[in-house]
């Protein structure tokens, strides 16, 4: 009877840890999916209005972009439905064990919701301020800003919440040694900042399309462009110096680590994924940032973010158990 318990325990973390990799998972396609609905134009499709859509429920005989902004709402709704589910689950869960690791998943979750509000007020705001499809206003960079940050964040969590849910021992982000804290400071400053500079190169070339790459070239050193596509040329020196120093981050945690299985297998699926992200980057430039390129190089830009969390999780969470 009590290996038949012990058994039923194991299956419902594995469950558990199931359902909160599908939820990450999820969140990212409406990520996607947002990122599509900003490329085409569509974020207008709705009007000037929220919770509404063109002051409806469900919109009549809806154009193309105020379907494509509707379908993104239902998502965006199903992705907050879906992370009460996780809340809940680690409600039970702990209940039923009452041990540290269903506390912390429980904590995590709360996070997870928290965030995911966020994300849809700041959406809203969005809409309601008209800062949506082709619409240019001086605070448009700031909401961007906004969005990034609190969508990174939720994507942290979320991940976070996951590996927690698989196994993953707890950890102290400020227990760590103060060379290893300030590295990785530098890493995840970085990967905001670059994430920043990215949302104002895709919206500098959303405003203002060029045809050719020599044309793009041209306004992004023309004292007469707009000031974000002068800006746009620093998104590429700052990527490629940030994946260098995640390369070599990596490379130094993974000699750090004790030859743990968890930190070498995400620091090597991280170098990976930075150089799969240059070769995007790349290839974006040279088609002229089609959507599709796009939807590419922010689900990288997501992966690379998501390989970084793991991998601090890892190693800090090895570190500080043989403690």
């Amino acid at each position: 009877m009590l290996e038949f318990s012990k058994m039923e325990r194991e299956i419902k973390l594995s469950k558990f840890a199931k359902y909160a990799w599908f939820v990450l998972g999820y969140n990212l396609l409406v990520i996607i999916w947002g990122v599509f609905l900003r490329a085409s134009l569509s974020g207008d499709g709705c009007g000037e209005h929220w919770l509404t859509c063109g002051g409806e429920v469900i919109p009549s005989a809806p154009q193309l972009k105020t379907q494509i902004e509707f379908f993104h709402r239902i998502t965006s709704s199903l992705a907050g439905i879906f992370v009460i589910g996780l809340l809940i689950s680690s409600i039970v869960k702990k209940a039923k064990e009452k041990t540290e690791q269903s506390r912390l998943l429980v904590k995590m979750s709360i996070l997870s919701l928290i965030f995911i509000i966020i994300e849809g007020v700041v959406g809203g705001l969005l809409v309601l301020t008209g800062n949506t499809a082709a619409n240019w206003t001086p605070t448009r960079p700031y909401w961007m800003a906004a969005h990034l940050i609190n969508t990174f964040t939720l994507i942290a969590v979320l991940s976070l919440t996951a590996w927690f849910a698989s196994g993953g021992k707890s950890f102290s982000f400020f227990k760590a040694e103060r060379k290893v804290l300030l590295l990785l400071i530098i890493a995840i400053a970085g990967i905001f900042i670059v994430g920043m500079s990215g949302s104002m190169a895709a919206l500098s070339s959303m405003l203002y399309p060029s045809s050719t790459l020599a044309e793009g070239i041209a306004k992004d050193f023309s004292a007469s462009s707009h000031y974000i596509l002068r800006l746009r040329v620093f998104h590429p020196l700052l990527s490629v110096l940030l994946g260098l120093f995640l390369i070599g981050l990596a490379g130094w945690l993974k000699k750090q680590s004790d030859g743990d299985s968890s930190t070498i297998r995400w620091a090597n699926i991280l170098s990976i994924l930075v150089v799969a992200q240059f070769i995007s980057g790349i290839v974006t430039i040279l088609t002229l940032a089609p959507i599709v390129m796009s939807l590419i190089h922010l689900l990288l830009a997501d992966a690379v973010w998501i390989a970084l969390v793991l991998m601090t999780a890892s190693f800090l969470s090895n570190q500080q158990s043989m403690e």
